[in-house]
């Protein structure tokens, strides 16, 4: 059966022969060497740790200065002869892209082979997820707005990516808070939160794009972004909970590529971590950032104790404890009351009692983590049967006390047609 094979190609300035073997060669680089402000590397690891870790085989092909110069690690033949042989391949005109890079004035190719950590049925999963990754962790690149970079087009078996800038900026519920500028020693750190939208203001598909495969709750914290590119994200490093109520707050940190040695940044640029001095004003920050990105949920939730509109639910505190309980001073339920048998209302009161006590708060707040848009409560009662109570009610006959109390509940707040035009 055939092998996957993975190929990419770039059209940077590429190598000369001694410098793909330098390239090639493991921790090429100083850690502790001064990087241009634009280099996204450190340890000269990347390209070796990242191809093992995937492939059994390795072949980087570069073009410069219209020479064509190939080396190759294999994994099979150093065990073949327990030593670090770095291959010269002799065949590469039939390899993928090849021809392509044989026509452009320089450039790069990458092939892994003898892939062992992918399965050929999940592979097109791979794929969407490298996919989204990219678009993601470079979409600085990719909208043109490194400065003193050329704009940067990634394409994955023919299709271009599109950026995706996690804390949809452009979108007019967005909140942008003021950026802060942090400095250690000789570097600034710029700390710039975001408030996303409420599930409310955008459409279901925009909702679910930015909450990204790790979901909203996973994906909200700090965002921290080496020379543009995005290294952690969704993490708040221990200084703040993870909570419901916090799950649209994002905050971008931008650090430069001197500071690596500070934010602990290892090998595989996987992991990073502030020292202490810096989560001292990262602490502060969460506090300010937190308390507006509340407010949201924390309003919508002030809304069950408006003073102007009758509700059907109440807040009923119990010492130091709450609960949700149905209003038993609602007009309509006044109405049952007074209408009712003594039996009939105790039976009542019961049911009532026993929708209170088993309200599935857990699967309500899952869901409306998981799927706000998909929720339609209101549905339960249609305009038509909205209209049939009204009819009904005008039937038995009411106050005019009676009817301005009806008029301030939920049901009627905004439909005062229905009883005032009857009237």
């Amino acid at each position: 059966s055939p092998q996957l094979v993975f190929f990419l190609l770039d059209n940077g300035i590429g190598m000369s022969e001694s410098e793909l073997t330098e390239a090639m060669r493991l921790a090429t680089k100083n850690p502790n060497d001064k990087r241009a402000t634009a280099d996204l590397g450190r340890f000269g690891m990347g390209l070796k740790t990242a191809s093992f870790s995937q492939c059994r085989k390795l072949t980087v092909i570069s073009k410069k200065n219209n020479a064509i110069s190939a080396k190759q690690w294999d994994l099979d033949y150093l065990v073949e002869k327990n030593e670090w042989w770095l291959i010269t391949p002799k065949e590469i005109s039939h390899l993928h892209y090849y021809d392509k890079l044989n026509s452009m004035d320089s450039g790069t190719i990458i092939c892994w082979e003898n892939i062992d950590r992918v399965e050929k049925n999940g592979f097109s999963n791979v794929i969407d997820k490298l996919k989204k990754h990219l678009s993601m962790v470079f979409h600085l690149f990719l909208e043109g707005k490194v400065p003193n970079r050329k704009n940067l087009s990634i394409t994955i078996n023919g299709s271009a990516l599109t950026p995706f800038n996690p804390f949809n900026p452009t979108h007019s519920a967005t909140q942008e808070i003021a950026p802060e500028k942090i400095q250690y020693y000789n570097s600034a750190i710029i700390v710039q939160p975001y408030i996303l939208p409420h599930h409310s203001k955008v459409s279901r598909q925009e909702y679910d794009l930015y909450a990204t495969e790790e979901g909203y709750l996973k994906s909200q914290g700090f965002y921290l972004y080496r020379a543009n590119r995005i290294l952690i994200y969704g993490t708040w490093w221990g200084l703040h909970k993870p909570t419901d109520a916090h799950k649209l707050v994002r905050i971008k940190i931008d650090i430069p590529n001197d500071l690596d040695i500070e934010w602990g940044i290892d090998v595989k640029k996987s992991s990073a971590r502030p020292n202490e001095q810096i989560k001292n004003d990262l602490k502060r920050i969460i506090a300010k950032v937190t308390e507006i990105g509340s407010r949201p949920y924390t309003g919508r939730g002030r809304k069950i104790e408006e003073k102007n509109v009758t509700k059907f639910w109440e807040i009923i505190p119990m010492n130091e404890e709450m609960r949700f309980g149905i209003n038993k001073n609602h007009p309509l339920f006044l109405r049952l009351k007074n209408n009712l048998s003594v039996n009939d209302f105790e039976m009542l009161t019961y049911f009532i009692k026993s929708i209170e006590a088993y309200l599935p708060l857990e699967v309500i707040q899952s869901q409306l983590i998981q799927n706000p848009h998909l929720i339609k409560q209101q549905q339960a009662l249609t305009e038509e049967e909205i209209a049939t109570l009204s009819k009904k009610l005008i039937v038995a006959g009411q106050s005019q006390e009676q009817i301005e109390e009806l008029l301030k509940t939920e049901l009627f707040a905004t439909r005062k047609h229905l009883i005032k035009n009857e009237q």
